[in-house]
This record gives C-alpha cells, structure tokens and sequence, in this order.
C-alpha cells in the first residue's frame, strides 16, 4: 500500500457548522425566483440530499419532477447562497472542536479528508469559504447532494473520486456526521462510521440507527482520533 492508510468523508450540517433556519431561507427564496410564488410549508433539510429535498417540494407544490424543474430550483437555490453568503456566518455556528479537528486530520499523512454532503456542491464549498475551513480538504475526493438522491451512493462517487489518490477498501473509509442519514449511508456503502450528536438527533437516536462509535461532540480530539483509528489501527490513541 502507498499513501494515505485512511479516507476520512465529513458531513457539513450539524456536524461541523450549525445553521440558524438559513437554508430553509434559501430555500424560500429559491423557490420564489424559481416558479414566481411562495414555498409552502417547511423545509425539512434533516441530512437528507437536495435532489431529495428538491423532489419532494416540487411533489408538494404539484410541479411536474423532471430534470429541468430539478436543476431550475437547484441553480436557483446555488445563487440565492451566492448572492447572501456573506450573510451565512451570521445565521450559522462553527461547531465546538471542527477546526480542530479539520486542521489535525488534515495534518496527519496517513490520512486524507474530503466531505461527504447532502448539500449542492457549489453550497458546500460556500459555506466553508466563509467559515475559512474549504482548505483543509480535498474537493477532488468529495461527494455532494447533487450527484445522487441516495445519500448512500454518495459514498461510492467519493471512493470513485479518491482513486486518484489510492483504492480505499470499505474499511479505510470512515463517515462523521450527525444524522441517521449520515449511519444509514455508511452502513448501506459498507463503510465505518463516527457519529457525532451535534445536530437534531440524540445519541440513542444515532446508536438506533445502528452507530457503534458516537461522540457528544468534536471537542475532545482524543476521543474522536481514537474512534477514527479504533479498528483501523487498535491500540492508536494519539490525538
């Protein structure tokens, strides 16, 4: 084997940043640039991708889901974050610990880091811009919520994208998000899991959904490197 020994794919929302309401915002104004009227009812984001999201409010709204409507509002919503993301830090949080913890798997060579997220691509990359984190990983060897609407094919586009650095088997590849979505698409793709209860959903929530290794928050880097490394490497408990 040359190269890095794992594949470490972060989730965004309620993992490393907690948003205040702001994407249901975009969403709204999205969808009013869109079609020309008013989005009813609530957006229900929960880990879940935007082609997902985007199908079920074109379903709601009684507007016919083909690729075109799915890419108006997708493109729609992608300048509605353009043109307010100087507004995004101020509705949203940098979650205790995920600069941290960003900056020290980033430099360690035995691993490399990408994201793994149900945002558009072009969303993902503005929300790390602005919290100052996009450089920390590697956006060649990602996977975001406009490649599939099945979170867990996710983690296929990424693995597909990381040849470029080596073939990682199943087992050098390792999820952190905060969701039962985040579990499932581990568990469905094969891969580990390191699931943090920093979003909506509670630690039983998490080991419900069938999460081994789940952490309160990124705060403790100890915890968190052990749980990564645990069955990659036993007995590594360097942070």
């Amino acid at each position: 084997m040359t190269g890095p020994e794992l594949l470490v794919l972060w989730d965004i929302d309620g993992t490393l940043i907690a948003g205040r309401g702001f994407g249901g915002l975009m969403y709204r104004e999205a969808f009013r640039s869109a079609f020309g009227r008013e989005l009813k009812g609530p957006v229900d984001l929960g880990g879940r991708t935007e082609l997902d999201v985007i199908a079920e409010i074109l379903r709601r709204h009684e507007i016919e889901h083909t690729e075109q409507t799915s890419q108006l509002l997708a493109d729609a919503l992608a300048s509605s974050f353009e043109s307010r993301r100087a507004d995004f830090p101020d509705h949203s949080d940098l979650l205790p610990g995920a600069l941290q913890a960003l900056q020290h798997f980033a430099d360690d060579p035995r691993v490399h880091q990408g994201v793994l997220t149900a945002n558009l691509k072009s969303v993902a990359r503005i929300k790390l811009e602005e919290f100052g984190l996009a450089h920390l990983v590697d956006w060649d060897t990602s996977a975001f919520g406009d490649d599939h609407a099945d979170r867990a094919e996710l983690v296929t586009f990424a693995r597909k994208r990381a040849q470029h650095v080596r073939v990682f088997t199943p087992d050098e590849v390792v999820l952190i998000g905060d969701t039962p979505h985040d579990v499932y698409a581990a568990t469905k793709a094969g891969v580990r899991v390191v699931a943090v209860a920093t979003g909506r959903s509670s630690t039983q929530d998490l080991r419900d959904a069938g999460a081994e290794a789940v952490l309160g928050s990124l705060a403790d880097l100890g915890e968190l490197t052990w749980q990564v490394w645990g069955r990659a490497a036993p007995g590594n408990r360097e942070a």
